[in-house]
Parts: C-alpha cells; structure tokens; sequence
C-alpha cells in the first residue's frame, strides 16, 4: 500500500562544499549566541548549544536522534527490511565538522539546515508541506504520483524535477543537479553506488516499516532534524496526536464491528496482522475481524477458502481498489462476490482522493495524518459517532 519507488537506502559520504551551499544568505545568519533553527552560525563557540528546540521521539521505533552542541545524530535502524542501522551525523551550517570515533567517525555529515532535497516517495511531501519547507523540495522519483496541488505547481514550473520515471534512478541527472539530500522511500537498490562514488548524500526513510500509524507520522521529525524545524515538528505532531487520541477516545467504548481488511494479489489475500499499523488502525476505530491478535506487523499470506470461512460474513470490507462498482470486484475476482460485505453489506475503497494524474493521497497525506484516516474508519463502523463527517480518504463503493 504505497506510492514509493524502488530507489534505494544507502550510506552518504561527507562533501565539504556543502558548509557553503547550505547556509543562508549573510542578511539571514546570525551569530554564534543566536540559536535560530535555520541560520547559519558565523562566529562559533563550542560552548554554546546551538539546539534550543529538541525533538523527542516517542511513538517511532525506527529512528533516533541524538542532540549534541552544535549536531545531531540521526539513526534509522532499519534504511530497509533486513538491512542494517544507518547514522548520519547532522552538523549546523557555519559549525566545524566534530571530532568523531567509532562508528560515527566514518558516518556520513550533513550540513543543516538542508536547501535541496530529493524525495523517492510520496510520503516525504506532507512532511514538508506540514513544516511549511515545500520550496526545499527539488526532486521527486515519479511525478505522476504527487497528489499535492502545491508540489504539483513547482513540478509544473519546473522548480520540482522527476528523476526515477519507471521506477529507474537517473544517476547521471541526480549527481549533475547535485540536491543536498537524497530521501529513499525505505528500499535498497545498487544504482545508488554511483551516487555514493559522487558525494550525493542519501538518507534513508522507512517510516512504512513502523507497527503503528502514529509511528509513521512521527518521522515528521527526522525531516525536521534536516531542515532546522523542530518546533514546528513538535506542534504538528503534538496536534496530529492529539486529534487522533481523540477520535480513537469515541470509539472506545462502542460494540465493535466486524470489517474485512485487504484483497487479493495473484491468487493470495493479503490480510494486515493485528501487530501492523492498520491492525492497530481497526482496533482504534472500533473494528474487529479474525487475525486481530496476530501480533506480527506485516501482512500475512492467506488463500480465500480461508479469509472466506473467516470472515467473509463481515458487513463491511475495507479496499484500496478503484473499483467504480462492486460489480467492477466480481470482475476481477468472481469469487468476491460471495461476500457479504459485496452481497448485502458495504465496500469502503481508500480513493476517494486521487490527484490529478492518478497519485492516491490516501498514500500520501494519509501517512502522515492517521487522525484523519482513523476519523474516516470510525465514521464508516460507527456513524452515530461521527454525525456530519466528510470523508477525506474513503469512499463507499455504488452497488451495482
């Protein structure tokens, strides 16, 4: 369930040029005892701690910072599914580079605030509209699938460029246009050697590999810590939290309702575990179906017979397909129609909002705001708790 390309998670390699092309300009910089989140320091004192705003990281598992004088040290434990920890270490534009050992003496260092960025998945972008850095956006993997109308004018200007059509990395166009960073969407992929060999730093994001949906959106604030917003991070997220604690707090006590999660691929229903984000998901919003105790947090390979005699009696069946109709299902699959959910119940399709060539910010904005997704998923199992909801991300799929 995600937009992201198949670019890949890798290690960068420190480029002294980037101390200059980072900062801002000379009216914007400050001085040394003025701690602004994105101004350069011109006359450094390695007493001083040039972090005033910290973010904390609590409902992510997948990443972690840690706050020193004058940088920062972002870790992301798993870049992509089996793959090792990562650390880039985080310096502040106009700071020397630290005096490192270890580990991080050969961790890659990043001058921040960052001005460029290139993103491989979609679900960078709300990040950095919600921290209001979409101009630092430079490079997206496919433009097709950007929903946002604001990204979608600076792909049309000219400001935005794609540079993986077809899912293929165009090293050559990365290493010439030389962005600050280079965000991957959570894989690994060997094209991203030659951008090692040419200084392109590369970090990684794997937010989809959290258990939760706050998880998720938390890694808000690994974007923050590349672009000197922290105290925007913690306020977006403090409220993103707050609203979703909010919503799940109304459905709490109502009767649960059963629901039927995913659909088939080849042949192999793949159904979310009770331990994945939408597992969690459903529970919030008061839903239950038959592998909610599963407590793995990925998706687990069922054939129908058994999703069938399981739950194929729930009243309401949660896609991601743009099916128009439930005849468009029966279509794909004669064996949906046995259903319930497509015989007398209801089909909730996550498409309600697709842009204009063809993204799904379900994949997009979603990720980043499960309050209003949960708010959606509650609205659908509970409506008398939820009087009035407009729908941002589902649809109710006509009958045919």
């Amino acid at each position: 369930m995600s937009q992201r390309s198949t670019t890949a998670a890798l290690s960068v390699l420190a480029v002294a040029t980037l101390a200059l092309t980072a900062c801002s300009s000379a009216e914007s910089q400050t001085s040394g005892a003025a701690q602004g989140g994105d101004a350069c320091i011109t006359d450094f004192d390695a007493s001083t701690d040039y972090f005033p705003d910290k973010s904390s990281v609590s409902d992510a598992k997948n990443f972690t910072l840690e706050y020193h004088d004058s940088y920062q040290v972002l870790t992301v434990n798993q870049p992509y599914p089996g793959g090792a920890p990562e650390s880039y270490v985080l310096v502040k534009c106009g700071a020397p580079d630290p005096a490192l050992t270890g580990d991080l003496a050969a961790a890659p260092k990043i001058t921040t605030p960052i001005t460029s960025l290139y993103s491989a998945s979609t679900t960078h972008l709300p990040l950095m509209t919600e921290l209001g850095q979409v101009d630092v956006l430079t490079g997206v993997a496919n433009a097709g699938f950007v929903s946002d109308p604001t990204v979608r004018e600076r792909i049309d200007a000219g400001k935005v460029v794609e540079y993986a059509p077809g899912q293929t990395v165009n090293t050559e166009k990365v290493v010439a246009d030389d962005p600050d960073v280079l965000m991957t969407g959570g894989t690994d992929d060997p094209s991203y050697a030659k951008l090692r060999s040419a200084g392109i730093p590369v970090v990684a994001n794997a937010e989809y590999l959290e258990s939760t949906a706050l998880g998720r959106a938390e890694w808000i604030k690994a974007m923050a810590a590349l672009t000197g917003t922290e105290a925007q991070a913690a306020e977006a997220y403090s409220r993103i939290r707050s609203d979703y604690d909010e919503v799940a707090a109304k459905a709490q006590g109502a009767q649960p309702s059963a629901v039927l999660p995913g659909t088939m691929y080849q042949g192999t229903w793949y159904m979310p575990a009770g331990g994945s984000y939408i597992g969690g998901l459903v529970s919030d919003a008061g839903g239950s179906y038959p592998w909610q105790n599963d407590p793995a947090t990925g998706s687990l390979q069922l054939n129908f017979e058994s999703v069938y005699a399981q739950a194929g009696t729930a009243p309401t069946w949660f896609v991601t397909s743009s099916w128009e109709t439930t005849a468009d299902a029966v279509a794909e699959d004669p064996r949906y129609g046995q259903l319930a959910a497509v015989k007398d119940g209801a089909i909730w399709s996550a498409t309600k909002a697709i842009g204009p060539t063809g993204g799904n910010d379900f994949y997009e904005r979603g990720v980043t705001r499960p309050d209003l997704v949960l708010a959606d998923v509650v609205a659908i199992l509970h409506p008398d708790l939820m009087p009035d909801h407009e729908f941002v991300f589902y649809r109710q799929v006509p009958r045919a």
